[in-house]
């Protein structure tokens, strides 16, 4: 009696995103929400606000309003992506349909469906990336060529969301746990430093926003597009980058917990 034989994690990976691919692709219009956004958020308030005040100062450079608010709705693109496929989708997907034990009926893993999870997610909330910062480039709120990284650096947000968000996701038993999802998405994207400078908050307040992954996203992609470069842009790699994989982790034990005992 012959066996399937094992993939690859790179063949896994590559048939699991063919899948939501060829799934999603007639459903685009619901892209669109998670890109408008964002967009919505800079023409109203880093061009409408923006034209009641004159400059920011940032690391030691002064930037029009709508220089220092348009990389925050970068990082808050790639946020977006990432939590609306890795809650909503996910949470369908294993509670609902029980995708993931149609899936562990053939010679994918647990960990397949992990890593293959969260780089569909992460791809979308690179996708409203992508067109984001080419509106950026268009509106002239790009004033450095370290903007090029700019589009790695909401990959690695994506990432780093993607693989918690799901994470979080597995212990939600019901619909109505979503609510939680809104409670903390609203003010991570209006307290992470998106529309005003950090230091208008002080002592501990100040240092817990600084903690807050958002945060870190918006102080890289700020920096990047601006060109003034610190080592917060370094720390925020790094904290994203250690994030990501702990979430990965966690995924992973959690999809063998439920799903294979």
């Amino acid at each position: 009696m012959s066996t399937a034989a094992p993939l690859s994690s790179t063949q896994a990976m590559r048939l699991l995103v063919l899948r939501n691919y060829l799934v999603y692709k007639d459903a685009w219009k619901l892209f669109l929400t998670g890109f408008l956004e964002p967009v919505l958020y800079l023409l109203s308030i880093g061009v409408g606000v923006g034209q009641l005040i004159d400059s920011f100062e940032f690391n030691g450079r002064t930037v029009p309003y709508a220089v220092f608010v348009a990389p925050a709705m970068l990082a808050a693109s790639a946020f977006n992506g990432a939590l609306l496929d890795s809650t909503f989708n996910v949470f369908f997907k294993l509670k609902f349909i029980k995708l993931y034990d149609q899936l562990l009926a053939t010679p994918l893993t647990t960990g397949d469906i992990a890593r293959s999870e969260i780089l569909w997610g992460q791809l979308r909330g690179g996708s409203y990336s992508l067109a984001f910062l080419l509106v950026m480039v268009a509106m002239g709120l790009v004033d450095s060529w370290w903007a090029v990284l700019a589009f790695p650096a909401a990959l690695l947000i994506g990432f780093a969301f993607s693989a918690v968000c799901m994470a979080l996701t597995t212990y939600m038993t019901s619909w109505q746990d979503f609510d939680k999802v809104t409670l903390v998405q609203l003010p991570l994207f209006l307290f992470s430093a998106t529309f005003f400078p950090v230091t208008a908050f002080d002592g501990w307040l100040r240092w817990v926003v600084e903690c807050t992954p958002l945060y870190r996203g918006v102080v890289l992609c700020r920096e990047l597009t601006t060109g003034a470069l610190s080592w917060d842009s370094a720390i925020s790699v790094v904290y994203l980058l250690v994030m990501g994989l702990v979430g990965l982790l966690v995924v992973r034990k959690r999809l063998d917990t439920l799903l294979l005992t």
